[in-house]
C-alpha cells in the first residue's frame, strides 16, 4: 500500500497549503451540498476549486469509492481483528443486509422491539406484578453514549436514567427516589466483564435485592444486552432476557443495535425505527452519490485538509441546540477512538498525523467560556457548527437570537475583524475554517441522518490515512493497569511492580485519613 503521503495528490495539496491565498474566488452556492433535510454549508472553509479538485484526487487515489462498497458488502474492514463492520446493516431493509446475517439481524431485532413494547405497555413487569415506570440503562463508551445522546434529543415518553461512570457518586444519583419495583435495569456490556459496568450491575443488583427482599428480583428486573451469554447468566440475568450484540458492532456504532433498547422503550417502535431509516437515508446517499456531491466525503475532506495540511489539530463541535447538548461528547468518543492510531494497517509507523484533538460544547454557553481563544487565541483549530432551523417550541425570539450567534460566530472565526489604531488588543485575526450543518428539523430520522454522516466521515478518513477505524487497542492498556492497582489498594496487598509515581499514590490513599 502506498503511504498517502507518497501520492501525487497529496504533494499537490502540500503545493497548494504553501501558497497565500486569502484572496479566496469562490462562489458560496457551489459550497454547500444537501441530503433530505440536511444542509453543509461548507463556504466558511479556507478552499477553492483548485483544493476541492486535490483533496477529490486524494480521495481517488487512495481507494475510497472501493472501500465504501467493502465496507457495505460485509468485508473484512477490521484488519486487525479480521472481521466485518456491519453496523449499516442494522438500519437496511432485509433485501439490501449482507446475506450472511440479514435473517439474524431480522430475528433479533423483532425480539427487541417487543421486549421495548412490552415495557412501554406495562405487559412486562417486575417481581411484585407492578408494571415498569423508569429503566436504568448501565454501560460506558458507546454503550452509553448513543443512546443518552438520541433519548436526550428526542425525549420520548418514557424515564430513562443512564449510569456509566463507576464513581459511586454517580450510581447513588441515577438510582435516588427509584421505586424498586418498578425499575427495570438494563446491563449493555459486550464481553459482560468491563469493569465499570459491571461494578455499576453489582450495585444494582444489591440495591434491588436490599429494597425488595426478593431473590428472584432480578430474574424479573434486569435484561443483559451482550454476547456474553453465560456470564449474564451467572451474574442472575436469564438466558431469555438477554438481548444480543455481535462482534461485528463495535461499541461506538453499536446504538443502532439491542444497545438502543432504551431508545426504542422511550420512543416506541415508529420512532426507534424511523431513526433507523434516517442513517439508511444516509448510508444510500454515501455508497451512492458522486465523490463531489457526497455529504460525509466532502466533511472527511476538509477535515483532511485542515488537520494535515493547515496544521488545524483541534476541531471544535459547536452546537447551537441544547438538545444536542452531548453530541460533542458523542462525536470526540466517534471519531478519537475510531482515528487516534499511530500504526497504518500494514503495521508500519503512520509518518502524518490521524485524527485531531475532538471537543465542543453546547452554544451559547461555549461562546462565554473558550470562543475567546477561538478568536484571539494563538493556535490553528477547525470547527463544525451545528444547527437546527425549526426548533420545535414557539419562543421564537430566542431561536432568532440562537440562530444569529450561530451565523455570527461562523461569521467571525473566518472574517475577523482589524484593531482600533490605539488598541491593538481588539484585533481578531480571523481566517479559521468551519462548516455549518443545518437541520431542518430534529427529528429521529434526522438525527439518524446526522450520526450516520459523522460515521461515514470517520471511516473516509481512515481510508485515507491507511488506519483501522473499528479497533481501539490503546483502550485496553488502561484497564489492565486499573485491575493490577485495584489489587493492589486492597488492605493487605502491596503496590508491587509498579513505577515510583504509581506506588506512592497508592500508598498515600491507604493511609487513615482524619
Amino acid at each position: 500500500m502506498t503511504a498517502p503521503e507518497d501520492l501525487q495528490s497529496w504533494n499537490r495539496l502540500a503545493a497548494l497549503a504553501a501558497q497565500e491565498r486569502d484572496d479566496r474566488k469562490v462562489d458560496p452556492a457551489s459550497m454547500r451540498l444537501t441530503t433530505d433535510g440536511l444542509l453543509m454549508d461548507f463556504s466558511r472553509q479556507r478552499v477553492d476549486q483548485d483544493i476541492i479538485d486535490a483533496l477529490l484526487a486524494l480521495a481517488r487515489e487512495t481507494g475510497v469509492e472501493a472501500a465504501i462498497e467493502n465496507l457495505f458488502e460485509g468485508a473484512l474492514v477490521n484488519v486487525s481483528e479480521r472481521r466485518a463492520a456491519l453496523h449499516t446493516a442494522m438500519r437496511a431493509p432485509h433485501e439490501e443486509r449482507p446475506e450472511a446475517v440479514a435473517d439474524l439481524i431480522e430475528a433479533e431485532q423483532a425480539r427487541m422491539l417487543d421486549v421495548a413494547r412490552r415495557v412501554r405497555e406495562g405487559d412486562w413487569r417486575g417481581a411484585t406484578g407492578k408494571p415498569f415506570s423508569t429503566v436504568v440503562h448501565i454501560g460506558i463508551g458507546g454503550s452509553r453514549l448513543g443512546p443518552e445522546l438520541v433519548v436526550n434529543a428526542l425525549g420520548g415518553d418514557f424515564d430513562i436514567r443512564f449510569l456509566s461512570n463507576v464513581d459511586g457518586n454517580a450510581a447513588i444519583l441515577a438510582f435516588a427516589d427509584l421505586d424498586p419495583n418498578e425499575t427495570l435495569i438494563v446491563v449493555a456490556s459486550k464481553s459482560f466483564g468491563t469493569l465499570e459496568t459491571l461494578t455499576n450491575a453489582r450495585f444494582a443488583r444489591s440495591w434491588l435485592l436490599e429494597r425488595t427482599g426478593d431473590a428472584n428480583a432480578v430474574a424479573q428486573h434486569f435484561v443483559a444486552v451482550t454476547a456474553n451469554v453465560e456470564a449474564a447468566r451467572d451474574f442472575g440475568i436469564p438466558a431469555d432476557r438477554c438481548l444480543p450484540i455481535w462482534d461485528w458492532i463495535g461499541g461506538r456504532y453499536s446504538l443502532w443495535s439491542a444497545v438502543g433498547l432504551p431508545i426504542a422503550i422511550a420512543l416506541g417502535e415508529t420512532g426507534f425505527c424511523e431513526l433507523l431509516d434516517g442513517a439508511h437515508d444516509m448510508d444510500r446517499h454515501f455508497r451512492t452519490a458522486p465523490p463531489a456531491q457526497n455529504l460525509p466525503l466532502m466533511l472527511a475532506l476538509l477535515g483532511i485538509w485542515n488537520n494535515n495540511f493547515l496544521d488545524g489539530s483541534t476541531h471544535a463541535m459547536l452546537v447551537y441546540d441544547s438538545r444536542l447538548a452531548i453530541l460533542p461528547q458523542f462525536l470526540q468518543q466517534l471519531e478519537m477512538e475510531s482515528s487516534g492510531k499511530s500504526v497504518t494497517n500494514d503495521g508500519s509507523p503512520s509518518r502524518i498525523d490521524t485524527a485531531p484533538v475532538i471537543w465542543g460544547g453546547e452554544e451559547t454557553d461555549g461562546q462565554h467560556a473558550f470562543h475567546q481563544l477561538l478568536h484571539q487565541g494563538t493556535r490553528a483549530f477547525s470547527a463544525d457548527f451545528i444547527a437546527v432551523a425549526d426548533p420545535g417550541h414557539d419562543l421564537a425570539d430566542q431561536h432568532r437570537w440562537l440562530l444569529a450567534n450561530c451565523l455570527g460566530q461562523g461569521e467571525a472565526l473566518l472574517a475577523g475583524a482589524p484593531s482600533p489604531a490605539d488598541a491593538p488588543h481588539q484585533a481578531v485575526a480571523g481566517n479559521h475554517p468551519s462548516t455549518t450543518l443545518l437541520l431542518d428539523r430534529l427529528d429521529d430520522r434526522r438525527l439518524g441522518m446526522l450520526l450516520a454522516l459523522y460515521e461515514h466521515k470517520v471511516f473516509c478518513q481512515s481510508v485515507i490515512w491507511g488506519i483501522n477505524p473499528f479497533d481501539q487497542w490503546g483502550v485496553e492498556l488502561g484497564k489492565q493497569l486499573a485491575r493490577r492497582v485495584y489489587d493492589a489498594l486492597g488492605e493487605d496487598s502491596e503496590a508491587d511492580d509498579m513505577d515510583a509515581a504509581t506506588a506512592s499514590l497508592v500508598d498515600t490513599l491507604k493511609k487513615p485519613r482524619p
